[in-house]
């Protein structure tokens, strides 16, 4: 896929096909990682005000990013329907599609706001103690200022600049974000550099400031450069497209949303087990995390590529497209799968000292999961392309049915019984995570095969 002049020629072979998906998923996953290193950051920067703050610090920024995740989910859909432009010639349709994308963006911003101007009553009524939902509260009060950052900066650039051919860009400012968080952070935190001391809503202060000069920097780069200029000329945003974005994209929102909240559950239910087991789950949840964002961005890359082909109106091209990210994202997961099985001890190391007495049941439990997480994250990249390839193909709909069927009719039933009735504990819940996952990435490449089959 030529992204510079660009008839749509002969379909390319499957190395191209191969060469161009990495291309456009490796600045996509180092900005993800990226975006996880800032909330490291955080948590690390917060520990000099003691636990109560890592707490109440750790809480507010994941609401946030739960919030912020579901709402950019409706935005995936300005990557797929530029790509579909592309793909068939219409590059004068791309600015359109831009200006409705940034103003369902501000209108996504609304509920974001709102619904985080009400954490502490929120929290309240979960039964948490009234301190800690008093000082979350406060933090996701200042956070919520960098909702429309949040859904321009991460949503809607990260969704419309690979479509573009410019992901590049999104991983210079990615990695310079970090850098300018981590400053802003100590500094806000402990009155350094002249700034104000401002404790735990100081960390919150430096990622809302962060978020909008990430946002900023994008928009302002995109609009400064005479090659992508024609992509974001003035245009009325218009309802019909408004509706098409929204008709692709909500489905994509609840498919996040039915995910998350299976694996909000696994942390809960294994808090009943004891604060030993959710200690290694945290670990063992956290690496997982950190491998994911590969398959997540080959799944991103999917969909501009299935996009970009499906609207050149060459089906096989689409599918070959799909099939080849589905391929990488398998390889990447089986190899770091066999570190997994072959390291599991180093790898809890670098979170806790093995040589401590205390940590040896951790350690322990934390490594017999990293053998489930080896299983369990090839279904886990093989569900993310999947439905990225499904949305390329603006099929969204039947992908998030399969998802509730699959998390919470396979996944957490199985879970549940393998932990508290087969006496597998931890294992068990994670054992259940991986059944659930393997259900939707069985689903999902099913359903791609059926639908590219028909069409080519």
């Amino acid at each position: 896929m030529s992204h510079s002049g660009h008839a749509a020629a002969a379909p390319p072979t499957f190395t191209r096909h191969a060469a161009d998906t990495a291309r456009l998923a490796a600045p996509l996953a180092i900005a993800q990682l990226s975006q996880m290193a800032m909330g490291v950051t955080d948590t690390i920067l917060l520990g000099a005000l003691g636990p109560e703050a890592i707490a109440a610090g750790g809480l507010g920024a994941g609401t946030f990013f739960v919030v912020a995740t579901l709402l950019q989910g409706v935005l995936t859909s300005v990557s797929v329907t530029v790509a579909n432009a592309r793909g068939a010639q219409a590059d004068h349709h791309v600015p359109h599609i831009y200006w409705t994308g940034l103003l369902l963006s501000a209108l996504l911003a609304i509920p974001a706001f709102v619904l985080l101007s009400f954490t502490e009553p929120i929290l309240l009524r979960f039964g948490e103690p009234a301190a800690l939902a008093h000082d979350v509260g406060a933090y996701t009060a200042v956070l919520r200022w960098a909702s429309l950052g949040s859904l321009i900066g991460v949503g809607m650039m990260r969704a419309f600049l690979p479509a573009i051919g410019a992901g590049k860009r999104l991983l210079w400012i990615s990695i310079g974000s970090v850098g300018i968080n981590g400053v802003l952070n100590y500094g806000l935190i402990h009155g350094a550099y002249g700034l104000p001391r401002l404790g735990l809503l100081g960390s919150a202060t430096a990622t809302t400031a962060t978020v909008w000069l990430t946002a900023i920097a994008l928009v302002a780069w995109l609009h400064g450069r005479p090659r992508y200029r024609h992509f974001v000329a003035a245009k009325r945003p218009n309802a019909p497209l408004m509706g098409e974005l929204l008709g692709i994209g909500w489905p994509v929102a609840i498919t996040y949303g039915v995910e998350s909240t299976l694996f909000l559950a696994t942390g809960l239910m294994i808090g009943l087990l004891g604060p030993t087991p959710l200690a290694a789950h945290q670990i063992a949840l956290s690496v997982a995390s950190v491998t994911f964002m590969v398959p997540l961005a080959i799944g991103q890359a999917a969909n501009v590529r299935v996009g970009y082909w499906m609207g050149a109106r060459q089906p096989l091209a689409a599918r070959h497209a799909g099939f080849v990210a589905l391929g990488l994202g398998v390889a990447f997961m089986s190899l770091t799968g066999l570190v997994f099985i072959t390291a599991p001890r180093a790898i809890v190391g670098l979170y806790l000292r093995l040589d401590d007495p205390a940590n040896v049941q951790t350690a322990a439990i934390a490594a017999s999961l990293l053998g489930v997480a080896a299983v369990f994250q090839i279904v886990d990249g093989m569900q993310a392309i999947g439905s990225g390839c499904l949305r390329g193909l603006k099929d969204t709909r039947i992908p998030m049915l399969a998802a509730a069927f699959g998390y919470w009719g396979i996944g957490f039933p199985t879970g549940y019984l393998l932990a508290f009735h087969a006496g597998l504990g931890a294992r068990g819940l994670w054992w259940g995570l991986a059944a659930g996952l393997a259900s939707v990435a069985a689903l999902m490449t099913f359903r791609f095969e059926r639908m590219t089959r028909t069409r080519s």
